[in-house]
């Protein structure tokens, strides 16, 4: 399967129609009870915390956003052949849905899952995949990048806050989703990477909210950063100036500085990409600026720390993939993770400040790439900086 790349289209959740069709509801799927009956299957009675509790703790959102969630899947998974318990109750939506996201949420094994839910493993694997699918078919739409004069301003309002960056527009990184693959596997050596893992590179570019505007998956490991990147369809895009080439502004020296994004030393300084100085006799003020761009570009790191944290499938530790469906396994995640944030869930904020690192053991690969109108952009900004400083 190609890599998945992030999907133009409209993200923005339109509160005033979801909060109105979700009010209507009033079926069992949405009831309390559904919660109690589930809750004690996978979860058994704990005597201290109360049902909204257990709702956050087990699948990492509130339940306004599982609700939409489930709005967003409806049609697509309930149009198939329904899905049973090992006793033959059928299973809702909620009972799907809810299915899925510790699937997804846990990483723990089919087996496991099912026992817990009282399904046979078979059932786990089936409805996982059909969410997948489901999520994947409505829910693109929640990564995209920003369409409008109003949402990109934003976004370089709030990098700029950070470090004082100005018109930046993203910051990128990427991560290893390790894999278990037996040696058996007529392709193995191709997913090896230098760390001696079995993976597959997510690149992604990312807001100052943390949400990924979008992302490339389905790269081997054994890619360096520059590597995925220069293969990925934002790059042609950014070449061919369809992105990151909105408005420049003026500086207080008089000098205009286009639209970029950011990265760390892994990746080539372009005209549109800027990386830190190279580690070597360095200024101040270029030390200064290195300090800046790599503390705004913690945004990046955040994001996939706290993806792999809450969706921790994808961390591979547990799994065996179909290296053909990892790709939207790991598109999925990540609209789940922008679906969290676009519906302002404040369980995400509260929960999930996670102190994992993304790609634990796995040193920054040093790009010697140094495009002349990159260094340029790079030395205004440097520049404008210093003297903004010792205003």
């Amino acid at each position: 399967m190609a890599p998945v790349r992030g999907i133009n289209k409209k993200r923005k959740v339109e509160k005033k129609d979801e909060d109105n069709s979700l009010a209507s509801e009033s079926s069992e799927e949405g009831s309390t009870e559904w919660w109690n009956v589930l809750s004690k299957k996978i979860i058994g009675n704990p005597s201290t915390s109360n049902g909204v509790d257990r709702f956050k703790s087990t699948f990492r959102m509130s339940q306004r956003t599982f609700d939409y969630i489930c709005s967003l899947v409806k049609d697509h998974m309930m149009a198939k052949t329904h899905f049973n318990f090992s006793n033959g109750k059928p299973m809702s939506l909620n009972d799907q849905v809810a299915l899925a996201l510790i699937r997804l949420g846990s990483g723990n094994s089919l087996i496991s899952i099912g026992d817990s839910f009282g399904a046979h493993h078979s059932t786990v694997s089936q409805v996982t995949w059909r969410f997948v699918e489901a999520i994947e078919e409505k829910g693109r739409h929640h990564i995209q990048w920003p369409s409008t004069d109003r949402e990109i301003a934003d976004i370089k309002q709030k990098f700029e806050k950070i470090q004082g960056l100005p018109n930046c527009c993203g910051a990128i990184d990427a991560t290893h989703i390790t894999m278990l693959l037996t040696s058996s596997d007529q392709e193995a050596e191709t997913w090896l990477d230098y760390k001696k893992n079995h993976s597959m590179i997510l690149l992604a570019i990312v807001d100052p909210d943390l949400r990924f505007l979008d992302i490339v998956a389905g790269w081997p490991g054994t890619m360096n950063d520059s590597s995925v990147l220069y293969s990925s369809n934002f790059f042609k895009l950014c070449q061919k100036g369809e992105r990151v080439n909105g408005k420049k502004i003026s500086l207080s020296n008089e000098t205009e500085v286009r639209e970029y994004i950011i990265g760390d030393s892994g990746f080539p300084l372009l005209p549109w990409l800027v990386t830190p100085y190279p580690e070597k006799e360095l200024s101040k003020s270029e030390l200064r600026f290195n300090k800046r761009i790599l503390e705004t570009h913690a945004v990046a790191k955040a994001a996939l720390a706290r993806l792999k944290e809450v969706w921790r499938m994808i961390r591979g530790d547990m799994w065996r993939p179909d290296k053909h469906k990892l790709p939207r396994f790991i598109l999925a995640c990540c609209i789940l993770h922008n679906i969290v944030i676009d519906m302002e869930d404040n369980v995400f904020h509260e929960t999930h400040s996670s102190s994992l690192q993304h790609d634990p053991g796995y040193g920054e690969n040093v790009s010697i790439s140094d495009d002349k109108n990159g260094s340029i952009l790079r030395d205004k900004l440097s520049i404008y900086l210093s003297q903004k400083l010792h205003c």
